[in-house]
């Protein structure tokens, strides 16, 4: 009773019978340049400038120095994530690449 169906009759089997819609005869674009109808492309949409995605931002306080126990300065990094663990890690990074010590006082989001 095993029975070899070609594609055609399982799409039939599955889908029914589907009627083929007939092409509408539109007018062309040659006819209606010759009837004196100007047809133009339709414009690319365009982007909206004036929106923005939110971005998420944190706040990280440092206290940094040269000198061991000498004159400090606190500096504020500005951190593109959500990540408290990630901002930290990043700004003392930032903060490494001129001062010796770094110290971490807080993270707030902004």
């Amino acid at each position: 009773m095993i029975k070899e169906l070609t594609e055609e009759e399982m799409r039939r089997a599955l889908f029914g019978y589907a009627e083929v819609p007939t092409p509408v005869n539109a007018p062309s674009v040659q006819e209606a340049n010759q009837a004196g109808v100007t047809v133009t492309p339709a414009k690319a949409a365009t982007k909206n400038g004036g929106s923005k995605a939110f971005t998420p931002r944190l706040r990280v306080t440092l206290r940094v120095g040269n000198e061991f126990e000498g004159e400090t300065y606190e500096i504020i990094h500005e951190a593109d994530t959500l990540s408290t663990l990630l901002a930290e890690q990043e700004a003392t990074k930032a903060a490494r690449k001129k001062f010796t010590y770094v110290e971490v006082i807080s993270v707030k989001s902004m």
